[in-house]
């Protein structure tokens, strides 16, 4: 059994840490944190290393499509409910907006995704 260094030892009857509710939702949107930057590898190694850990973290991205997805429909109803319902035009529009800018995201990660799971390594 080995001791990791870089954290620290807890009796096992105390709960993890709790991690900041801003960094949370930003975990709960945002899938950057995810993934390794292959252009901050210094030789073939970690660049490949870097690529792989990449293509095995891009499983998660579905997960991220489904929550964006979700925020595009609920965008959008909003912008209609604003519309239809209230006749806010200018509230309608700001939903509108965001639905444009969520889908945009989805946009974002169908593609990361698609890169990742079916280019091939030159």
């Amino acid at each position: 059994m080995t001791i990791d260094q870089d954290q620290p030892s807890r009796p096992t009857g105390d709960p993890a840490p709790e991690m900041p509710l801003r960094r949370l939702l930003y975990r709960f949107l945002f899938f950057d944190w995810l993934f390794h930057d292959v252009g901050a590898a210094r030789n073939l190694f970690e660049r490949h290393a870097a690529h792989q850990h990449n293509r095995r973290m891009s499983r998660y991205l579905p997960v991220y499509l489904r929550r964006w997805s979700f925020l595009t429909a609920f965008d959008f109803g909003l912008g209609l409910l604003c519309e239809k319902v209230l006749q806010a035009g200018l509230l309608s529009a700001w939903w509108f907006t965001w639905s444009c800018v969520t889908f945009t995201g989805m946009v974002v990660i169908t593609v990361a995704w698609l890169i990742l799971n079916h280019a091939r390594l030159s």
